[in-house]
């Protein structure tokens, strides 16, 4: 009888280091593919940190160039833009190049 009763607890024993064994594989495994969507994550938000910042200066340049849209549909503006650009004159005006300062070393 004792045999019997000893042999149960043995075998009850390694029935729960077997459980025991398994449970800790499964949260080991569990851990480890937490580890790796909190990474991923991370990389996520790093990426749409990068990306935002690049749709900022998208649509600064966006309204920039509607800004100077605009503009060169004012034939005011235009003319002075090629005046002043391009170095076109009006009739009978003089345009005169003046030598750039040279700065010494």
């Amino acid at each position: 009888m004792k045999k019997e009763k000893s042999s149960h607890k043995k075998i009850k024993g390694s029935v729960l280091n077997i459980a025991a064994f398994i449970i800790f594989g499964l949260s080991l495994i569990l851990l480890y593919q937490v580890s790796l969507q909190i990474v991923e994550t991370v990389n996520m938000m790093t990426r749409l940190n990068d990306v935002q910042e690049q749709m900022r200066i998208l649509e600064s340049e966006n309204d920039y160039l509607k800004q100077q849209k605009d503009k060169l549909n004012d034939p005011e503006y235009v003319k002075n833009y090629a005046r002043f650009g391009y170095m076109l004159s009006k009739e009978g005006e003089q345009i005169f190049y003046l030598p750039e300062k040279q700065k010494d070393d």
